[in-house]
């Protein structure tokens, strides 16, 4: 097992339409999942959004899981089994993330040096800090109330 410092936990399929919605993803354009868990993000953006997904992740366990979900729902995507921090993100016109705050403060500096200028960033939950986002969103589902932060590069 590899030692994660962020847990699973699988988004919940209405939020990641909204995240996707959210981020202004468009046919063609790349997105990255940042630690892909499931891959039902990157599902979700080659399916609904005719978008190319590349999903980053470091559990091979996970990694598996992606595998058959991908091959089950016939949807073509480039996974990378990596620590996200050593995968290079310029090729990146959205990043999804659903981290933790102290992921996300380390994550951080990758994403304003390697990003190009006006990718998105939308993250679950947690906000970059020091980041002033474009839009906050609060989101319900199942009575809790999400939150989701999107940010672009200037």
């Amino acid at each position: 097992m590899v030692d994660l410092d962020v847990a699973y936990i699988p988004t919940p399929k209405d939020i990641v339409r909204r995240m996707l919605q959210l981020a202004s993803l468009r046919r063609g354009e790349t997105i990255f999942d940042l630690g892909a868990g499931d891959g039902r993000i990157m599902i979700e953006a080659v399916r609904r959004f005719g978008a190319r997904a590349v999903g980053v992740e470091i559990d091979p366990e996970r990694v598996s899981r992606i595998k058959e979900r991908l091959i089950a729902t016939k949807t073509q995507a480039e996974l990378i089994e990596a620590n996200l921090f050593s995968v290079n993100l310029s090729a990146a016109d959205v990043i999804a993330i659903y981290l933790s705050d102290s992921a996300n403060a380390k994550l951080a500096p990758k994403l304003k040096a390697e990003l190009k200028s006006e990718a998105r960033i939308v993250s679950l939950d947690y906000a970059l800090p020091g980041w002033v986002p474009e839009r906050e969103l609060e989101v319900n589902t199942s009575g809790i109330t999400r939150k989701l932060y999107l940010y672009r590069i200037s």
